[in-house]
């Protein structure tokens, strides 16, 4: 069962999550518009997380080493590693997104653009909702 939830101008397509594959994994594919990114940098406390580029290509900074993902790329992103990701291009940039294992599910993200559609975010807000949910802000 598909859902789609807007964070701004991020689309993300949940496809599985850890509801209906008994916790095994979460995939969703992600649509980032032209200098769209994520704002806080961090690392998964739990799960692992792998990147495939379907359209454009998003720029990602894992360990402090950058890598562009573009299509049909891959790239793997071990638990307790910080990274962050900019679409530095004109086009949105689209990419499916395989964490491992299932453990973090749509919830943060509905939460997230529940708090978003507010207007801006308090920054301590996002660190409580980040950190409840396994994402652990890096600074």
């Amino acid at each position: 069962m598909s859902e789609r939830i807007q964070i701004g101008g991020l689309s993300i397509d949940f496809l599985r999550s850890k509801h209906d594959t008994a916790g095994s994994l979460d995939l969703m594919r992600m649509t980032v518009p032209p200098a769209g990114q994520m704002p806080v940098a961090h690392y998964h406390r739990d799960w692992d997380e792998t990147v495939y580029g379907l359209e454009g290509t998003l720029t990602f900074r894992v360990d402090g080493a950058e890598h562009a993902v573009g299509p049909g790329d891959t790239l793997f992103i071990k638990r307790g590693v910080v990274h962050g990701f900019e679409n530095r291009s004109d086009a949105d940039a689209t990419c499916l997104a395989v964490l491992t294992p299932g453990v973090l599910g749509p919830e943060y993200f509905r939460e997230l653009a529940a708090l978003i559609s507010k207007g801006p975010p308090d920054g301590a807000v996002v660190r409580e909702i980040m950190l409840r949910h396994g994402l652990v802000p890096a600074g």
